[in-house]
């Protein structure tokens, strides 16, 4: 498996994984109108503009993809996914591993996941973030904000 730079023609095969792998999240929260499963190929096309997207690939297959960007310092992490066939073989902390070492000029790291994300937030919590704040988002979900600073 190689871990490299998506590029835009690879979007389109991203939102379908990005959709696949969400489906689990709205199983957690009973809610299919989850913004991951809403979005467009439009908008991921807007979002890699000004993010960087990485892929994992195997055997010619995308089966992971988490992009970020950087402000003040900060590097904003989102939508991690992982093909739920690949799940469990190292290939979420190896995409947060070179996602990280791709704005190792940032001084934190930041994402959120959902509270009841139980999986995600012992995997981040692995990586070395920390939970800082969390936010009522409706009555049934909050969301967990973990931050990581870099020691730099």
């Amino acid at each position: 498996m190689t871990i490299e730079t998506a590029l835009i023609s690879d979007l389109e095969e991203i939102l379908a994984l990005q959709k696949l792998a969400y489906i689990s999240e709205a199983e957690i929260y009973n809610d299919y109108n989850i913004s991951p499963l809403l979005q467009t190929l439009e908008d991921v096309k807007k979002e890699y503009t000004d993010k960087t997207f990485l892929k994992a690939v195997e055997s010619g297959k995308i089966v992971g993809s988490v992009r970020a960007n950087a402000q003040d310092g900060t590097c904003y992490i989102g939508k991690l996914i992982v093909h739920p066939d690949y799940r469990n073989r190292g290939i979420g902390t190896r995409l947060m591993k070179e996602i990280e070492a791709r704005f190792d000029n940032c001084m934190r790291y930041e994402l959120f996941t959902g509270e009841k994300s139980e999986k995600n937030i012992y995997l981040y919590k692995k990586l070395g973030f920390k939970i800082y704040k969390e936010e009522k988002v409706t009555d049934d979900l909050s969301f967990v904000y973990l931050e990581k600073l870099s020691g730099k």
